[in-house]
């Protein structure tokens, strides 16, 4: 969940990280400085209206739970002087380890054990998530790198833990076809997201608005069958299980279906990272197709 950029007055002096002094705004802005900030507070300037409507932006997690955790945990980062650029370089460590637990040369139950700390490690990394923006928009330092270090935690995330599927699917830290098919599978994912990032640079490049006008209605193809077939792939939802929160979660429950099973070798797993290229590189073509033939670049 990205930080949204916030119009901030030209030259604008902001308080130090952690110096105690009120945020920066208007006068009849009066929410206490970061010490003296509460959750409802937080809630209040962290989590404006709309922001869990979010069609593209907003996770189906942090709208369940997670947006409802996330101002506690703002409040002690708040408390302890965290910066939210500190904040996402934690939400960075988090989905980065947690690919390289996932990828621990285990066997038996230490297999289901590493899942379970991958699965964590993704929910903390939700959290930060969550917690960055939250943090930035209570101290009014939203900035251009903010945005560009979440998409890069975003990208590092979902590739790390990819990865760490191809080496348990291996079984070890070693060269071979299953590592392989997780390499697919990340950069496949990158390449989703490069994909819609780069349409933001394209229309950046040729003097256009980052978002074209229309709405949804220029996201949708002009052709009416690769329509049809986006709208059928859209509620299949296949996409998401090369997203971080849900592939972490599947990768727990194949670890735990391995377990109760038994055979000795990571089958669940392997069926898994199978499904998991399979869907990276059809998405990435269908995605690209998508871009082409909707409004999106016009």
């Amino acid at each position: 969940m990205s930080r949204p950029m916030e119009a901030e007055l030209p030259g604008r002096n902001h308080p130090a990280p952690g110096s105690g002094e009120r945020p920066p705004g208007p006068p009849d802005d009066q929410r206490p400085h970061r010490k003296g900030a509460g959750v409802a507070d937080i809630r209040r300037y962290g989590q404006p209206p709309g922001l869990k409507d979010r069609r593209n932006e907003e996770h189906w997690a942090g709208r369940l739970y997670m947006r409802d955790l996330s101002p506690y945990f703002g409040w002690i980062f708040l408390r302890l002087g965290f910066s939210p650029n500190q904040l996402t370089y934690l939400m960075m460590l988090s989905g980065v380890v947690a690919g390289v637990v996932v990828s621990l040369p285990v066997s038996g139950t230490g297999a289901l054990w590493t899942a379970l700390g991958g699965a964590l490690l993704i929910q903390v990394y939700l959290l930060l998530d969550c917690v960055d923006g939250e943090v930035a928009r209570y101290l009014r330092q939203t900035s251009v790198a903010g945005v560009f270090l979440d998409r890069i935690g975003h990208y590092l995330s979902e590739v790390s833990l990819l990865i760490g599927l191809g080496f348990a699917a291996q079984g070890g830290w070693k060269n071979g076809g299953w590592v392989e098919l997780g390499l697919v599978a990340a950069l496949g994912a990158a390449l989703i997201k490069a994909e819609t990032d780069n349409v933001v640079v394209a229309r950046a490049k040729s003097g256009l608005p980052a978002d074209p006008s229309g709405g949804d209605r220029a996201l949708r193809p002009r052709s009416t069958g690769i329509a049809l077939a986006r709208q059928a792939a859209s509620m299949l939802r296949l996409h998401r299980i090369i997203g971080a929160v849900e592939l972490s979660l599947l990768i727990l429950a194949a670890a735990a279906l391995d377990t109760v099973l038994g055979t000795g070798t990571p089958a669940a797993i392997r069926v898994l990272t199978v499904a998991v290229a399979a869907v990276a590189v059809l998405q990435t073509l269908l995605h690209l197709v998508s871009i082409l033939a909707s409004r999106r670049l016009k």
